[in-house]
């Protein structure tokens, strides 16, 4: 029996496919431990086989050496997209962070080997929030949407422009800092505030011991009012899901 195969539509789906799985590697929600690696490797084939019709119009089949730099290409390309995704959502992870460190609980930091989290409970839980957040919300179609039309500015045969990632990081650094900030940035100035109350109070009455209460009254306010903190989260997934959308755009245009 003589089964035909198509190696120029063969090489240009399994280029379309590193690039793929080397952004599903990195990128949320995928990049979570808990999706093992062959679950993400078999959605970058079931991913790459449905773009196979875009991908293979205009491609021409490379030499060995060529289809080898290719690869390396594509693996990079991808990598990068991914970095870049998740450096966006690490924003979420930041003003977790914050919250622990000005509530007084980054004491109780552990390794959360699931999501790669060095951190404490707020850390881990906003981080877990926004990775349920962006599938119950069809986030996550649009980082993929972002990275499907990478197809068109940059071919699988081509590889991405270095100088526009590199831009594209220095901003996304600004941005996940700012958003970090900004989330958190209520429940920290109240913090700020007990801060400053009680060191006016260790003033007047030094033998009160005011700062020996810090601890249980910060943690009582940080308990009290991280639920509005927490209830701003699916605001913020969807709206870092679009910006992550239009910087693969702009990375890739």
């Amino acid at each position: 029996m003589n089964i035909p195969i198509d190696f120029t539509w063969l090489e240009a789906t399994a280029l379309a496919c590193v690039r793929i799985t080397a952004f599903l590697v990195i990128a949320p929600p995928f990049s979570h431990g808990t999706v093992p690696m062959r679950i993400r490797a078999m959605l970058g084939v079931g991913l790459a086989l449905a773009v196979s019709p875009v991908v293979t119009v205009g491609y021409e089949r490379l030499d060995t050496g060529g289809f080898m730099l290719a690869l390396a290409g594509q693996a990079l390309t991808g990598s990068l997209l991914g970095f870049l995704v998740m450096l966006l959502f690490s924003a979420i992870q930041g003003s977790g962070h914050l919250v622990d460190t000005f509530g007084g609980f980054q004491l109780a930091q552990a390794f959360d080997p699931g999501m790669a989290v060095n951190g404490a409970q707020f850390t881990r839980l906003f981080q877990m929030t926004a990775i349920v957040l962006l599938f119950a919300s069809d986030g996550y179609q649009l980082v993929l949407g972002g990275l499907f039309r990478s197809f068109d500015a940059i071919p699988v045969s081509g590889m991405i422009d270095l100088a526009k990632p590199a831009e594209a990081l220095v901003g996304a650094t600004a941005q996940m800092m700012l958003s970090a900030v900004q989330i958190a940035g209520p429940l920290l100035i109240v913090l700020f505030l007990a801060d400053v109350g009680l060191g006016l109070v260790t003033r007047v009455a030094p033998a009160l011991n005011a700062f020996a209460m810090g601890f249980p009254i910060k943690i009582g306010l940080t308990l009290l009012l991280v639920g509005f903190v927490y209830a701003a989260l699916p605001g913020v997934v969807a709206a870092i899901a679009d910006d992550a959308a239009r910087l693969l755009l702009g990375v890739t245009g």
